[in-house]
Parts: C-alpha cells; structure tokens; sequence
C-alpha cells in the first residue's frame, strides 16, 4: 500500500508529541528500541561471543521486532519534502519500508544511497522520526539544455547529467547543444547568455567548435560567431548593436565576432541577373 504523503508546510518537519505526553508515552518504546538497537549492533557480537549460534540469534531478533512493532515502532507513514518528478513508488522502493515494517530496522543512510541512484534526485536526505514515521527530503536535477548527439536529442541536467524522459515536448523551448562536451560547457555559456535577456530567447541552438568556443543559432536563422577569449565582451556588443541599430533585423546569414577590433558580417549573394535573351530573327525565302 502506497503511504507517501506531502508535508502540509514543505519548510517544516512533522509535528512532534508535546515533551510532556511523549515522556510518558516513550519509556516502553524507548527501552525496547534501546534492546533492538544492542542487538542489531554490539549485542549480536557479544550473543556470539557468549557461544550462541545464528539460529538463536536470529530468533531473539525476530521476537525483539515483534516486541517493538507491538509498542507501534513500526512504519506507518512517510513523509517527504521536494518531490516534483521522482515516482513516489521508486521512492518506496529505494526507502524498502512497507507499512508495518519495524522503523529501526530502515536504515537511513542505506536509503539515502538508494535515492541518490534514481534518475531525477540529486541529493536526498532520510530521517526516521519515532514512533512510526520515515521522514524523505529530496533536491531533484533541473533540466539545462537539449543535447543533440548520435542523431538524437536527450535532456540534460546542470551537470551535464542525462536525464530520461519518454518526451521531450515539454522541454522544446530549451536551448539544443551540440558537440561532445558542450554540456559540461554549457552552464557558463548560459550564464553569459542571460546577461541580455531581450537576446537571450532568442537563441536556439549552440555547437561547440573544437571544445574552445560556441557557434550561437538565433530563431531567424542567423549564425552568430563568438571568440575564444572575451565572450562576454562580445555579446554584450551584439546585443548593443542590435538595440542601437537593429543588426539582427537585417538581411544577414552570419555575424562573425572572433576578431576584437571589426565585426564581420555575412549577407545574402545577390541574384544575378537573368541574361538576356536573343532575338531570333527568320530568313525571308
């Protein structure tokens, strides 16, 4: 059964028992979750020691968690805080605490690798909260860019990490990268390109020329060449020239940024002319 549930104020944990109710409720639980605790760390050791075997062992374990799931320390309810596009029954499964299942034996740190091995979590942190609660908070990734390699586009991360969607409709007003390392490339391009917001939407696409420098795209077409060195610099420019003249309203293929003292622009080759045709005059017979 399905007992995920959403923390009705995201900023807080669940409330807890007032001090003085919980004292009283606690000393039963508290005393059996110090015996199962002994057992599961030194008291299996010093159980060995004394010569029991591993069926005596196991037994007492068995009868220590049926004496703490009668005292309600078992699963009941988790909590979680930060879940957008995790599936709540991958979290389930990664946490391997059913309803019933005696809380102290979910380990969190076992857990919260678990949860870091899932697609769309980034970090995540595992608390259990006694008698019967599984507290989860998750940083999911936030998809950066659409990567295109081998003929295909996949969704990436801020780390460059590949992130599986069934569909990328969703994503389709992302920039799309292109060249082997742009993702790992890419977050400090968008930085820069954010620093001009009006031109920043514009932008489709960026290639990575030999891992040094971008090629940028515009949604009309336009090629933009930036340089290795100073691409701040150059950007701002264009984006001044564009606001003072219009640059990018022109009739223009390419605009080359790479030499620091001219730019350089690409326009469309004019049409020649069709020649004219001859006259083709008969013979009178």
């Amino acid at each position: 059964m399905r007992h995920l549930t959403a923390d009705a104020d995201p900023d807080r944990k669940p409330a807890r028992t007032p001090r003085r109710s919980r004292a009283r409720r606690w000393i039963r639980p508290c005393a059996i979750a110090g015996a199962v605790l002994a057992l599961l760390g030194g008291g299996a050791f010093t159980a060995h020691r004394a010569g029991w075997d591993t069926a005596a062992v196991e037994s007492l374990k068995s009868k220590v968690l049926a004496l703490e799931a009668a005292a309600g320390l078992s699963v009941d309810d988790v909590r979680m805080r930060g879940r957008g596009r995790t599936d709540a029954d991958s979290i389930l499964a990664a946490l391997d605490a059913k309803r019933g299942t005696p809380i102290l034996t979910v380990s969190p740190a076992a857990a919260k690798a678990r949860l870091e091995a899932l697609p769309w979590v980034r970090s995540a942190s595992v608390e259990r909260i006694l008698p019967d609660t599984i507290y989860v908070e998750l940083v999911e990734r936030q998809p950066l860019a659409l990567w295109q390699r081998n003929g295909k586009l996949e969704l990436v991360d801020r780390e460059g990490k590949v992130l599986p969607v069934p569909r990328l409709d969703e994503f389709s007003d992302l920039i799309v990268l292109v060249g082997d390392d742009a993702p790992k490339a890419a977050l400090a391009l968008l930085d820069m390109l954010a620093s001009e917001p009006a031109l920043r939407p514009r932008v489709a696409s960026a290639v990575l020329v030999g891992g040094r420098r971008w090629n940028l795209r515009l949604d009309t077409g336009i090629e933009i060449e930036l340089p290795e060195d100073n691409t701040g610099a150059a950007w701002h420019e264009l984006a001044r020239l564009d606001r003072t003249d219009g640059l990018l309203k022109r009739d223009i293929r390419r605009v080359d940024l790479r030499l620091p003292d001219r730019l350089v622009l690409q326009v469309p080759e004019a049409e020649k002319p069709a020649p004219p045709k001859k006259k083709i005059t008969g013979r009178t017979t």
